[in-house]
């Protein structure tokens, strides 16, 4: 049996009048806030994957962290599979009873955003290659300018 919460509210006429809202189990609430949270960590890892480099410039150890980072994202996306972090947040919206999605958190998220027809192969290696150009030019170009300062 659904419990209900009486809740009163202002009718047309002014008057106060009862409706009822089904009780929301706690879970209901905790499950898909933390997938929620999943989400946007997953989304801070793919742009740290994607520009970490750009704080390297700025904080040189950084490099430890963001090369196996943007290894990650490369490995993940010319590999096709699915980072963990997919099913983990699809696991957690199941238990907070939405639905969970079918495709990776790049094809579910980010592809509609940027190839509105959806993933394919070659787009995920597309972005695998965008992810190492990048990188590659980015740490080029931190590479070549420690070089210069030693030189000088």
């Amino acid at each position: 049996m659904t419990r209900h919460h009486s809740v009163g509210s202002l009718g047309a006429s002014g008057l106060l009048v009862d409706s009822y809202i089904p009780a929301m189990n706690p879970a209901q609430t905790v499950y898909p806030l933390l997938a929620d949270l999943v989400l946007w960590i997953h989304l801070a890892f793919v742009v740290f994957v994607v520009l970490g480099g750009l704080l390297v410039m700025k904080w040189p150890r950084l490099m430890w962290i963001h090369l196996p980072a943007a290894f990650w994202g490369v490995i993940i996306e010319l590999s096709g599979w699915i980072c963990p972090l997919t099913p983990l947040e699809n696991w957690l919206r199941h238990k907070g009873g939405e639905e969970n999605y079918q495709f990776d958190f790049v094809a579910h998220y980010l592809l509609p955003l940027l190839y509105p027809q959806g993933l394919t192969r070659g787009s995920q290696i597309l972005l695998g290659a965008l992810v190492l150009v990048v990188n590659v030019a980015i740490y080029g170009w931190i590479f070549r300018s420690k070089k210069s300062s030693i030189v000088q």
